[in-house]
């Protein structure tokens, strides 16, 4: 009997292999550049997912989080009733590394654990993503400009200097919202999940950004997609 889920209405099936953005939008850039007859899943709450086919012909499902940690705990769980089995986030970050470049893709071997969805998950200091994903995405690309520790939080603007400088400190190389929680909701299932981000800013101590402009941006988002799908069909 399949199973049936509160949020997520999926109108087609849900793959093994998922790719995870945030953004509705970019789920969409995704599904039209990396799958065959892409088909809708989900509409419901704006979080829009697509499945289909893959260049290998295998299945695909590109599905949107959302924005933060709690939206992403929800889709992530769901769609694991649903038959999600292995995944990884591709989206956006803010570089606290000042030699990260905007377009860089960064790998997450780590995600410090900075948010309140993740720790109400029971995570510890750090989250660990899936070695094994996480080497497939390294033997995928040689454009990685960097592999380690992000860190995960609730708050885009950030008020407080002094958790960025700390951050910075710890060694994360970048700053986003849903690793922790994405990576924590895998391992809870047993589950391998990875992270691969683009820097889209660079966030400084004086919290100011500096945002890569879309005509940048949307090739850096579609190299990501190429190296993560790449990694799902290895």
């Amino acid at each position: 009997m399949p199973a049936t889920t509160i949020h997520l209405q999926a109108t087609a099936p849900i793959a093994e292999r998922v790719l995870l953005p945030g953004d509705p939008g970019r789920a969409l850039q995704l599904a039209q550049s990396l799958l065959r007859e892409p088909r809708m899943c989900n509409h419901a709450r704006g979080l829009w997912g697509y499945t289909g086919a893959a260049p290998d012909g295998e299945p695909l499902t590109i599905q949107s989080t959302g924005m933060g940690g709690p939206s992403a705990a929800i889709v992530v769980e769901e769609l694991i009733a649903l038959g999600a089995r292995r995944l990884i986030r591709v989206s956006s970050c803010g570089a606290l590394d000042p030699s990260l470049e905007l377009g860089d893709l960064v790998l997450v071997r780590e995600a410090i654990a900075a948010d309140g969805a993740s720790r109400a998950l029971g995570a510890g200091e750090r989250v660990a993503a899936s070695p094994v994903l996480s080497a497939a995405i390294e033997r995928s690309t040689p454009e990685l400009a960097a592999a380690g520790v992000v860190v995960s939080t609730d708050l885009f603007y950030d008020t407080d200097r002094a958790r960025i400088t700390r951050w910075a400190a710890e060694g994360a190389l970048a700053v986003e919202m849903e690793a922790a929680t994405i990576l924590r909701t895998a391992e809870l299932h047993g589950l391998g999940a990875a992270c691969l981000l683009v820097v889209s800013d660079r966030l400084s101590s004086a919290r100011k950004r500096a945002p890569i402009d879309a005509a940048a941006l949307d090739p850096a988002v579609q190299r990501m997609g190429r190296v993560a799908l790449e990694a799902l069909a290895t």
